[in-house]
């Protein structure tokens, strides 16, 4: 603890401590799947390939049949892809293509770039190697073998792995209902005019679109002006229906941030106040039978605790098994002379030469180093950096995604 601070792994922990994962399953197409969880393993019950294959566009023959470089074969019959030929006679080779089973008989491929076509003959220029560029029946996949994990999110390359094997629907959890509001008066949205002391608000933009990458159905409860007995409102119908409600602003300690007493006033709060920079007042409760989680107002806090924090709750909450970042170590080139006593997650970009540079201005409300930035640089409390040590950087490859 730093003061009356969690540290951000204790913060981490009891935030994935405190997930209830939706448990409802639904069928959909394989077709329309991206991003959804898989909540059963998938099994095929096919071999592949299904039968043995060219690799490439050549020749099929046996191999005992071409002793020399230079011998000269009757091509006896032509195979594309998607037809089968009739079994090979001794002496003899097929036109065969990528793709294209191998006939009985045949037991091995020659590319076509080693053969010299001759009428109705071919001269195979090399001993070929006995299997060559043959591909196996289920050398890939084995009939009744896993191709795809219970609480893997689907990507396109497993919606592509599962349609190879003839799943044309898979069980997937429900998504995720959460509901979003922003609270502050301050807030108007781009169209708007822009009154002395407004801001346009970036956070309804942003959260909406980080919960969408991440599968969940999102509703939108807008603004809510700085009033007590409005934030208890929102609340209890962002309640009705929704496993998450999100905030962004309003949990702070002033006077007009009153997103904190209206969730411990409807609900509870489990946790408050996380000793990182950017984000420190980040809470987390329930109201109801949904989970609340309140961001920072500021834009750069709110999107750095959402894909640290967030985010694997949100994951998690959908049954996904794999919620932690990915990060590498990279060799900082910038000097951080000034340690702070919370963790500092810097917006950083890794540049050609595999070094890692900072944003001039890390300021809270610098949305603009967001998008200057290709990840984030872990900086632990109380360090300094030197040019040329290395950090954990956090590319957003593997954040926003």
């Amino acid at each position: 603890m730093n003061g009356n601070l969690l540290s951000f792994d204790e913060a981490y922990e009891k935030l994935l401590g405190f997930v209830r994962p939706v448990r409802e399953v639904e069928s959909v197409d394989t077709m329309l799947a991206c991003g959804r969880v898989l909540a059963a393993a998938l099994h095929s019950t096919i071999s592949q390939p299904t039968m043995d294959n060219s690799a490439m566009d050549g020749y099929a023959l046996r191999a005992a049949d071409v002793p020399v470089a230079g011998t000269r074969l009757a091509v006896s019959q032509r195979i594309p892809a998607g037809s089968v030929g009739h079994a090979l006679l001794p002496g003899t080779a097929a036109r065969i293509f990528t793709g294209a089973p191998l006939p009985a008989g045949a037991d091995t491929v020659v590319m076509q770039e080693l053969c010299e076509h001759d009428g109705d003959h071919v001269v195979i220029n090399t001993v070929p190697t006995l299997g060559e560029a043959v591909r196996r029946k289920g050398q890939d996949i084995g009939v009744g073998e896993e191709v795809l994990p219970a609480g893997v999110r689907l990507t396109p390359q497993a919606l592509a792995l599962a349609a190879s094997v003839g799943a044309a629907q898979l069980p997937v959890y429900r998504r995720l209902k959460v509901a979003v509001f922003s609270t502050g008066n301050e807030l108007v949205m781009p169209g708007e005019p822009l009154p002395p002391g407004a801001i346009y608000n970036s956070n309804r933009f942003l959260l909406r679109a980080l919960l969408a990458d991440l599968g969940c159905a999102v509703e939108d409860f807008g603004i809510v002006p700085d009033r007590l007995d409005l934030t208890r409102e929102v609340l209890r119908r962002a309640a009705e229906g929704h496993d998450l409600i999100l905030t962004s602003g309003g949990v702070s300690v002033g006077e007009e941030d009153h997103v904190k007493p209206a969730v411990e006033a409807e609900g509870r709060l489990d946790m408050w106040k996380i000793a990182m920079k950017p984000g420190k007042p980040l809470a987390y409760g329930r109201v109801h039978a949904a989970a609340f989680i309140g961001l920072p107002g500021n834009p750069v806090s709110s999107f750095v605790t959402f894909l640290l924090l967030v985010r694997p709750f949100v994951l998690a909450s959908q049954a996904c098994t794999e919620v932690a970042a990915q990060s590498m170590m990279l060799r900082a080139e910038f000097d951080w002379p000034r340690p702070d006593r919370r963790r500092e997650f810097l917006r950083a970009r890794m540049n050609a030469s595999g070094g890692i540079e900072l944003f001039a201005n890390q300021g809270s409300a610098a949305l603009n180093s967001t998008v200057w930035a290709n990840g984030l640089v872990d900086i632990p409390a109380g360090t300094t950096v030197k040019r040329g040590e290395m950090l954990r950087f956090l590319p957003y490859g593997g954040l926003l995604h």
